[in-house]
């Protein structure tokens, strides 16, 4: 059966706009889409028939109970990132959600979670649990009471790495904002040399995932998850694949294990809060960042859209021989 109502929550946010910009632009889906905030909504929902925008807050999400009852697939992509209430708008209400929601109607919920809350093995890190941020312990909380919905057997659960992404018309992720920053340090970066590995993935290859989902609904027993992210990246390999981008030579390495990331947390703890430093002080410690078989769009048979850091550097507006050239905009995520 093909899905035809889709609710979108979260749909102002970074990876909101790149999943609802591909569901306007590529499939004649009905889309109604959640946002706390309309004028955030840079998408043209005037396009095409089919696209209702829907004002509200997940903290009243009953008021649109009745509409919920008939939604064949539900995107929950909105997050509250700090704060003691971000336990009721990553938790609280994600679960009324999904208790509204209709089994015998619903197809899919993909659900949008982190993937700083699992082990490389694609686990949940109990530390997340323990000592995670507001943000952090919320997603792991939620997490951890999916399996016992009724509707759980619907659910796709999607846990992001680094999220890359942004334009004019959608607002840029952290990562992204963060890069012409860093490329303006490289004068010095490139002679450390630092442990770890990373991830990360662009908005619109996360998109595209969704896209297959929706049209490959669950079929097990269990919520199903994936991880979403390109190859890792060590950090060396990245520094030298920035400075290889930037024509900058590197002539020797110095080894810093983790003597300057403490310095820097020691220098910013005056202004973030003691879960923070808990969580902060734990990821230094683990740094096993690296996931086993991470989920792209190159998954599924599907081309990738950023597949390289070059690709995202050159995404990012960032000059080959300057720094950035496209302004800065960052809007908050829902």
């Amino acid at each position: 059966m093909t899905p035809r109502r889709i609710l979108i929550t979260g749909a102002s946010g970074s990876i909101g706009h790149y999943v609802t910009e591909a569901l306007i632009q590529e499939t004649d889906l009905e889309l109604y889409l959640l946002v706390r905030n309309p004028s955030k909504l840079r998408l043209n929902t005037q396009s095409r028939p089919g696209i209702t925008v829907l004002p509200g807050d997940m903290r009243d999400i009953t008021q649109f109970a009745d509409l919920l009852k008939t939604i064949d697939v539900a995107v929950l992509a909105a997050s509250e990132w700090g704060g003691p209430g971000a336990f009721d708008i990553n938790v609280t209400k994600p679960l009324e959600l999904l208790s509204l929601l209709d089994p015998a109607t619903c197809q899919q919920v993909i659900y949008f979670s982190t993937a700083s809350i699992l082990d490389r093995h694609h686990q949940p890190l109990k530390e997340a649990g323990e000592l995670g941020t507001y943000y952090i312990r919320s997603k792991y909380d939620c997490l951890q009471r999916l399996p016992g919905l009724a509707i759980a057997p619907r659910i796709t659960i999607l846990f992001p790495t680094l999220v890359v992404g942004g334009d004019a018309e959608k607002p840029y992720s952290y990562f992204s904002d963060a890069l012409p920053k860093v490329a303006k340090w490289m004068n010095l970066i490139r002679f450390l040399s630092l442990d770890g590995s990373f991830h990360f993935i662009h908005g619109r290859d996360i998109a595209q995932v969704v896209r297959y989902l929706i049209d490959h609904p669950a079929t097990g027993r269990e919520p199903r998850s994936f991880v979403l992210g390109q190859e890792p990246l060590t950090v060396d390999q990245a520094v030298e694949e920035i400075c290889a981008y930037l024509d900058k030579k590197i002539y020797f390495r110095i080894p810093v294990p983790l003597l300057l990331a403490k310095l820097v947390l020691i220098l910013s703890q005056s202004r973030i809060t003691a879960s923070d430093r808990a969580w902060d002080r734990f990821c230094l410690s683990y740094r096993q960042c690296g996931y086993a078989h991470p989920t792209n769009p190159a998954s599924f048979g599907l081309p990738n859209y950023c597949a390289t850091l070059t690709d995202v550097l050159q995404l990012s507006g960032i000059a080959r021989r300057g720094t950035a050239s496209r302004p800065v905009d960052v809007s908050a995520e829902q």
